[in-house]
């Protein structure tokens, strides 16, 4: 254990961002399969209101540093990329 005030404190933080960032990462997972239950049941309007839901949820992971930007960019272009295959067949 750290003796100094300081690293204690920094535990501290270290401990709630880390608490609030796996909170984060597992909601961008559980609607990821929402969407992807969505497009299963052929529920395209539905679909189509999760991934908007969905792509500000990446954004904002993004912007605060949960998960990196290309790694939002990429993932918002897959999700969008399966709605359009979904849709045409």
């Amino acid at each position: 254990m750290p003796i100094k005030h300081a690293a204690l404190k920094q535990l501290r933080k270290d401990r709630r961002r880390r608490q609030r960032n796996q909170a984060i990462r597992s909601e961008l997972k559980t609607l990821s399969k929402q969407f992807a239950e969505l497009l299963k049941k052929r529920k395209l309007d539905d679909a189509q209101a999760l991934l908007r839901r969905l792509a500000g949820r990446f954004d904002r992971a993004a912007t605060k540093g949960v998960v990196h930007r290309n790694t939002a960019s990429r993932a918002k272009s897959r999700l969008t990329a399966r709605l359009a295959r979904t849709g045409k067949s």
